[in-house]
């Protein structure tokens, strides 16, 4: 399959996003180096996500969630074990299956809930670094531990090994026109897997490939409020991308305004997603210039008595 239409359109998303594009279905390594030290961390101009990704563990540190998804850090975070009856966490090398305590606890209870519904099991893509933060590749959000990606790939009958959760790919849902999904791996359970994700109380958004949308508008039945989480973006075609809202009482915490607008399923809520420049976009003259990143003056103050805390103990 080609899947250039997909690489550009990840580029242009990162471009909009100011974060380096990283597929989900990218290799990770067995033998994963620590990062070097940093010659002067100190260094007000250097970036946040030097020092975010140098922090292996989390703080030790009440459970908060402090600034925005795109520019914030977290507290306290829990971490999503790497194996359970229902659920698989990949990538093991990125060190990124961290996050609030509630969205943890989420994902745990969607993979039963998704199992009940027939899907075998989940697979659990980046959550977010130990201390949240910037990361050096990927996500210009996840950096409060509320956002999570799940692979659209459905967890094999086994116990995957450490090789397989670095090298194995997710699978494309969408077609190679772009204009819909593709028959040949799509099934009725990720409309349900889906839902069941949309339908957690705590779930503000879920992003997905446009095509995927418009697969859920034509495939849902029964009560389809839950189709209002759901919104385009760009690059979600082999996972989709679970955000919560801010947890009740977290002041610091700077969410997004409620989903307005019903479905989402209107010929003028997708069209602009089908645009044959969208689709098909124009490949950029020049690659995208590795960024440094924003620095730690972009991020809320209290961000930086978490670097500086003590880690907590697994």
């Amino acid at each position: 399959m080609n899947f250039r239409p997909t690489l550009i359109a990840l580029l242009m998303s990162a471009a909009l996003l100011g974060a380096t594009a990283v597929l989900a279905q990218d290799k990770g390594s067995v033998d994963a180096k620590p990062l070097p030290p940093l010659d002067n961390p100190k260094d007000p101009k250097i970036g946040a996500k030097q020092l975010f990704a140098r922090k292996t563990l989390p703080a030790a540190m009440p459970a908060r969630v402090i600034g925005s998804y795109s520019a914030g850090c977290l507290a306290g975070a829990d971490q999503m074990p790497v194996n359970g009856d229902t659920w698989q966490v990949m990538r093991l090398s990125r060190n990124r299956n961290w996050g609030y305590p509630a969205m943890i606890a989420l994902l745990k209870r969607l993979s039963v809930k998704a199992h009940q519904d027939g899907w075998p099991g989940i697979l659990v893509g980046d959550i977010g670094q130990p201390r949240g933060g910037p990361a050096l590749s990927g996500h210009a959000s996840h950096q409060i531990g509320l956002d999570a990606d799940i692979w659209l790939t459905p967890m094999p009958d086994h116990r995957l090994s450490r090789e397989e959760r670095e090298e194995m790919s997710a699978v494309m849902m969408v077609r190679e026109d772009r204009l819909d999904i593709d028959p040949k791996v799509w099934t009725p359970s990720h409309v349900l897997v889906l839902r069941d994700a949309a339908q957690e109380p705590g779930v503000q958004r879920i992003f997905v490939n446009a095509a995927i949308k418009k697969a859920l508008c034509r495939e849902a039945k029964g009560d389809r409020s839950w189709l209002s989480k759901i919104r385009p973006w760009y690059g979600h075609d082999y996972h989709f991308h679970i955000r919560m809202a801010c947890p009740p009482g977290s002041t610091d915490c700077k969410g997004q305004k409620p989903q307005e607008g019903g479905e989402g399923c209107g010929a003028g809520d997708l069209a602009y997603w089908f645009k044959p420049g969208i689709i098909h976009p124009e490949p950029p003259k020049e690659p995208p210039k590795p960024s440094p990143g924003i620095t730690m003056a972009a991020l809320p103050a209290a961000c930086k008595q978490v670097l500086a805390a003590p880690d907590a103990r697994k």
